[in-house]
């Protein structure tokens, strides 16, 4: 190697570790030029190796190293390292330098560069890795076999994370090879640490070998679980699954020895027995017909240290979630289930696992396990309650997701939910435990009592389900519940909390509806109240949703409350202090809106809100999350009122211009509910300014961008079309149409239709009394496009309606259009020689053999009048199909007239005058005149109902026009099929 080039990196990695950005800046520049530069990383891999050199400077070239082989190692990247330098890298990498690495954190990462390169290359590139690191794990120095056994971790686990089959029979070939020996050295190292502490030897030598056993265990985990299709079928993974709890049990008596000296390596002995117990969990969960030999000693072992006094001192929290968790496992594992049917059972070892179950979870057992959760692990701890006083609003955040693999109290919760499998004996046991609660009155000072009344509580709340025909919850809560949540004493806050959540959880499995006005005043009175904790507080605004989240839940009923529960939340809403706070409670407003609607801005309580969300919105500039949530609300407020105060209305397009720009980084987590905004404000406009206006240049990014919004910014483009035709079509409305008709070709079924949606509105938009086509204009492609489709007519019935009826709409608009179309659509058309005759010809033929698959009513009427229509034109080559049409046509007539009770026959789907209005309950809802056909308008979208009124008389004169055709298809109704004959 040059030594130029050498000193010339070097220093530069000297000068990129240095604290002075003007120093810094230009040095890391320049190592990002270098990183594609040939030979870079063989310097990089000198200075790693060099021992000499600064701890830093060699810490920045490992990282530069591995952020290289992420970029360029493979084959097929950009600017890819070449193979002769792998080739130098990869012997590089394991030598003694590298091997004796004295640095700890330099070798994690050394080894975690290892493992990358070994996913791309090992072992058809590199074979010779794991001999290699085999060989070194032999050596006779401590500190070669620690770093080799650290980096055979790391390649273990990158080769353990894939997933081909081909990947997975090379891991299984790789465990076959060294299995044996990883056990006898973990064998080896871990008696040797066992015994080191039980003889009070020196804590380097202790943990010397810990490290080694500890990273032996982590190897063998990874082994064990994904090198074998059926675990049980090695024999050296059946010896090393049968002596993991006998190895747990030892290092607990171990863990309390050095706990007892306060020796340094009880944290590292903590994550070895951890780590036992996740190789009992990934077998349990990857082969768990494997692991049914380990089903009684490893229930034994969970009820011992967990559910005992003697065991439970030896114990601490995170492995008290490991026992729990396997239990958990044991009880969920479909595999030990029985079917319905004993003949059903396929695998003997089904079988075998339930009976292992049901003799060690015998009923006593099973009630124990019950009693000791309720009583000892569902007690708030001292660290809870200073919790809840030091911050009220963490404490009451609800841990979500997978939180019960790591926390202990979601997991215990978790485990008594599982237990409740055996309804039958746990059912009678948990209403022994609430009656043994009213047999005298707590009093507010005895904290203890009420711990445990708490506790109590939340396991009825938990097994509702399962209490339903043993729990009267209308008595209880009138005669226990709702008095305990007027104690104000601060102790019984407590219960408070409790009993909201109580109330929440029953109100979907048993409560009578009389019963709701009383569950509403008891959530609304702790809400309310200036002096109440504010974890109460939210457990009630929880409650509150969980009671309006009912099957069985009346708006009206509700009416009255709803006032007080919208300001109820706006105060909680300013009070609380906390971002995720204030987006929970934003989540319970935008609910209460969603589910009562006008009743809600009938009530009023909503101007204070709206007149906040502003404040909040600046306030919550670094939490986008919060943002979204306040969008959410806005849109649920604007739908519930109806309509947009002039005051709050510059904010909310100023919000949703900022959340819809794209050169905005926030727009990832606010695009969605910014659109939803967006048409609701839209929704509720009666006129476009030019505000509004300008906001629309940002539909044209979106739609470029992808198609994930499609649907809801085709709404968008609905409503501008309806607000201000001219205006929008004649800007980023037509590119928007022009992009839309370019994507065409690859949308799927859906976006076929919300597109051919569209241009019926742009169609209903054109004024042929103002010679004004600008709609057609704008969707002229896509017409052209639905003819080359109607053409071949291979479409499904859904597209094939709404192409069927965008064309009649141009017809009843203008026929001249329509053969303009025609004309234009048969250019370049060779299987029609360009004839625009054979093409009207063929498009007739199709129109009048696929019109029967047009199914709804509406637009099989426009069809038909499109149809209709032709008739007057005279053209020769509609009049040749003549037979054809009128039998379409007397098919539409059959199916949209009816005969009245006057013997009136009528179109079944006119709207009549409106003295006779009392017969609407007769009529369909929806007018064959409106100009927007079937299209599916956003709910609420008053506007677009006031366009179909406001151009009905334009329509009439359309009906004027085909109004020959029909009364001739009328005229010739009865004898139409003796004609065709």
């Amino acid at each position: 190697m040059d030594p130029n080039i050498y000193a010339l990196v070097l220093d530069t990695l000297n000068r990129a570790t240095s604290q002075d950005t003007e120093v810094l800046k230009p040095a890391e520049k320049k190592l990002q030029e270098w990183e594609i530069e040939p030979g870079f990383y063989s310097v990089l891999l000198d200075v790693l190796s060099n021992h000499s050199i600064d701890i830093n400077v060699r810490w920045l070239a490992v990282m530069c190293f591995k952020n290289g082989v992420d970029r360029y190692w493979r084959r097929n990247a950009p600017n890819a390292i070449a193979d002769d330098e792998k080739h130098k890298l990869r012997q590089g990498l394991l030598t003694t330098s590298i091997l004796n690495e004295p640095v700890a954190q330099i070798a994690m990462q050394q080894a975690v560069l290892i493992s990358k390169i070994a996913r791309f290359d090992c072992p058809t590139n590199w074979p010779s890795l794991v001999p290699e690191l085999v060989g070194a794990l032999k050596a006779p120095q401590p500190l070669v076999q620690h770093r080799s056994l650290l980096i055979f971790h790391h390649v273990v686990k990158a080769l353990a994370s894939k997933r081909l089959i081909g990947d997975r029979r090379t891991f299984q070939e790789l465990t076959n090879s060294v299995y044996a020996f990883i056990l006898n050295l973990w064998h080896e190292n871990t008696e040797l640490f066992l015994r080191h502490i039980q003889e009070g030897a020196a804590t380097e030598l202790i943990t010397e070998h810990l490290e080694k056993a500890l990273l032996c265990l982590r190897i063998l985990r990874k082994l064990t679980v994904f090198g074998f299709k059926k675990a049980h079928e090695s024999q050296d993974a059946i010896a090393f699954l049968n002596v993991v709890f006998d190895r747990a049990k030892t290092s607990l008596e171990c863990r309390k020895l050095l706990k007892g000296r306060g020796i340094h390596p009880l944290e590292l002995c903590e994550k070895f027995i951890i780590h036992l117990t996740k190789v009992a969990l990934g077998v349990l969960c990857f082969h768990p017909f494997s692991y049914v030999p380990l089903i009684r000693p490893s229930l034994e072992f969970a009820l011992y240290y967990c559910f005992t006094e003697q065991g439970m001192s030896l114990i601490y929290g995170r492995f008290t979630i490991q026992c729990l968790n396997i239990v958990k496992g044991i009880l969920q594992c479909v595999e030990y289930k029985l079917p319905k049917g004993m003949d059903q059972i396929k695998e003997p070892l089904t079988l075998q696992a339930h009976q292992v179950k049901s003799e060690v979870l015998d009923p006593n057992t099973v009630c124990h396990m019950c009693r000791h959760l309720v009583t000892h692990y569902f007690l708030l701890s001292s660290d809870d309650l200073a919790l809840w006083d030091a911050e009220p609003e963490s404490f009451a955040t609800d841990e979500a997701g997978e939180s019960w693999k790591y926390s202990l109290r979601p997991c215990t919760e978790a485990l008594f939910m599982e237990l409740f499998q055996f309804r039958n004996v746990l059912a009678p046991e948990l209403v022994r435990l609430l009656a043994s609660l009213q047999q005298r009155q707590i009093s507010p000072d005895d904290l203890p009592a009420i711990l445990k009344k708490d506790a109590i509580y939340n396991a009825v709340r938990l097994a509702a389900f399962d209490l339903y025909d043993d729990v009267d919850f209308d008595e209880w809560f009138t005669n226990v519940l709702s008095q305990e949540l007027k104690i104000k004493d601060n102790n019984y806050r407590i219960i408070r909390r409790r009993v909201c959540q109580l109330i929440g959880q029953w109100c979907g499995v048993r409560a009578s509806q009389s019963l709701r006005p009383a569950m509403y005043e008891a959530l609304l009175e702790p809400l309310s109240r200036a002096d109440e904790d504010a974890a109460v507080k939210l457990a009630a605004a929880e409650a509150l949703r969980s009671t309006i989240d009912d099957f069985n839940f009346d708006v009206d009923q509700f009416a009255p409350y709803a006032p007080h529960a919208i300001a109820a939340l706006y105060e909680l809403l300013v009070e609380s202090e906390e971002c995720d706070t204030k987006m929970h409670v934003l989540h319970v407003v935008s609910y209460v809106m969603e589910r009562c609607g006008a009743s809600v801005a009938r009530g009023g309580g909503t101007g204070a809100l709206f007149s906040y969300l502003p404040q909040l919105w600046n306030h919550a500039a670094s939490h986008n999350m919060l943002r979204a949530a306040a969008l959410s609300a806005v849109v649920h407020l604007l739908k519930a009122l109806g309509e947009c105060t002039p005051n709050i209305r510059p904010w909310i397009l100023s919000v949703v211009n900022e959340s819809t720009r794209l050169t905005e980084p926030a727009h990832v987590y606010l695009l969605e509910d910014a659109l939803e905004l967006w048409l609701a404000i839209l929704e509720t406009s009666h006129a476009a300014d030019p505000a509004t206006l300008q906001l629309a240049e940002n539909l044209y990014p979106i739609l470029e961008q992808s198609t994930e919004h499609l649907r809801i910014v085709v709404y968008i483009m609905q409503a501008y079309t309806l607000l201000c035709p001219e205006e929008f079509l004649s800007g980023v409305g037509g590119k928007c149409m022009a992009l839309l008709e370019d994507m065409l070709s690859d949308m799927r079924t859906e976006g076929v239709i919300t597109v051919l949606k569209m241009a019926e509105i742009c169609i209903s938009v054109s004024f042929p009394e103002r010679n004004t086509f600008l709609g057609v204009k704008v969707i002229w492609p896509i017409l052209i496009r639905v003819i080359h489709c109607l053409l071949e007519g291979d479409d499904l019935p859904m597209v094939l309606s709404v192409q069927l009826c965008l064309v009649s709409r141009v017809i009843l608009l203008s026929s001249d259009l329509f053969y303009k179309a025609i004309q234009e659509a048969s250019n370049g058309l060779v299987e029609y020689d360009s004839d625009p005759v054979k093409v009207l010809n063929r498009f007739l033929h199709v129109w009048t053999e696929k019109m029967n698959l047009v199914t709804q009513v509406e637009r099989w009427k426009v069809v038909g009048l499109g149809l209709a229509a032709l008739l007057t034109t005279q053209n020769a080559t509609v009049l040749e199909r003549f037979p054809a049409i009128l039998l379409n046509l007397t098919e539409v007539l059959n199916d949209v007239m009816k005969t009245e009770d006057n013997g009136t026959y009528v179109d079944g789907l006119v709207a009549p005058p409106r003295r006779r209005a009392p017969r609407a309950r007769h009529r369909p809802a929806r007018r064959h005149a409106a100009p927007v056909g079937n299209t599916e308008e956003p709910s609420g979208s008053r506007d677009v109902r006031a366009f179909n009124t406001s151009h009905r008389s334009r329509n009439s004169t359309t009906n004027q026009r085909v109004h020959t055709a029909l009364n001739l298809v009328v005229s010739l109704n009865t004898h139409t099929y003796i004609y065709l004959q």
